[in-house]
């Protein structure tokens, strides 16, 4: 089977694509400069795929303009919309123009919202409520794409992924393992009832793997995860075993620190560290019979080794 990957030399795309190379799919790695990855290439910023979607059977999309912390862009909404929606619908109209058959788009958990309720984990079919300019983006380029899908036959598959962690990791989860490997007092061992759902990078890629044959896949949303979430204590001290340094946590209280990092403007970051975001994957299970095959434990040693 022909597949093409776009973002295939970022952090998803070049183990994604590793992995179905040794599975014996013919992998077509689209990247963004062609100095980004080792071997024959098509580079992203070209109007027409004509010539990489000859006799691909399957697209999967992870290129996208990502989530910054600091965006310093004037109109973000509309750049996100230029490559999130647009570059997303072109590949898409023109894979459905190339005979394509199934078209897989990564999408975000950030389309369900921000942060869930205790003990209400995000489902499938909730309704959207997609607040940053990336969410937004990332739910037009899902609208659209259900939307290509009744037009022309081409099967969409949108995963909708909560943070990905693995080997090359970078952002919040790379500086969280460097404090523990640093031996850093972290001031978060109050946040013991909060839960978080994550999604280890093999266990990301196995669904994609599933997905890019499986008949129930077809036209559907799904949402993936480990499997078993955690509050950010007990995520810190697994990261920190599976480094081998312990996490050093420590207590303040939730109130004080939550006006320390308002009074810094870090509103967002106490969200992303102290909040619940939780992801409820038994349609995923149910529709693909679909498992995580790895622990949370293995997928943070994993992580570790490449730390």
């Amino acid at each position: 089977m022909k597949v093409l990957v776009s973002g295939a030399s970022g952090f998803i795309g070049r183990a994604l694509s590793a992995c179905l190379d040794s599975l014996g799919h013919e992998v077509t790695p689209v990247v963004r400069k062609p100095s980004a990855i080792r071997g024959e290439c098509v580079v992203i910023n070209q109007v027409n795929w004509a010539r990489a979607l000859v006799g691909c059977t399957s697209v999967i999309h992870l290129a996208a303009r990502v989530h910054v912390m600091s965006d310093t862009c004037p109109e973000p909404l509309q750049e996100f919309r230029r490559v999130n929606v647009e570059g997303t619908l072109n590949l898409a109209r023109q894979a459905a123009a190339s005979g394509v058959k199934r078209f897989i788009f990564l999408s975000s958990i950030k389309v369900n919202g921000e942060c869930t309720e205790s003990g209400r984990a995000f489902h499938a079919e909730d309704e959207p409520a997609p607040k940053d300019p990336y969410a937004i983006s990332k739910y037009e380029a899902e609208l659209a794409l259900l939307k290509i899908a009744s037009e022309t036959g081409m099967e969409v598959v949108i995963i909708r992924s909560p943070l990905v962690y693995g080997p090359g990791v970078k952002a919040n989860f790379q500086s969280m393992m460097r404090w523990l490997t640093w031996g850093v007092p972290l001031p978060l061992a109050t946040f013991t009832d909060n839960r978080r759902s994550l999604v280890a990078l093999d266990n990301l890629i196995d669904l994609i793997r599933v997905c890019i044959h499986h008949p129930n896949a077809a036209n559907q949303i799904f949402l993936v995860s480990d499997g078993e979430d955690l509050s950010t204590a007990e995520l810190l001290k697994r990261m920190g075993e599976a480094q081998g340094t312990p996490a050093r946590l420590f207590y303040v209280p939730a109130s004080v620190l939550r006006l320390g990092v308002s009074l810094l403007g870090k509103q967002n970051v106490y969200q992303r560290l102290c909040g619940s975001l939780q992801v409820d994957i038994d349609k995923t299970r149910q529709l693909l019979g679909w498992v995580p095959p790895i622990p949370v434990d293995e997928g943070l040693r994993r992580a570790a080794l490449r730390a």
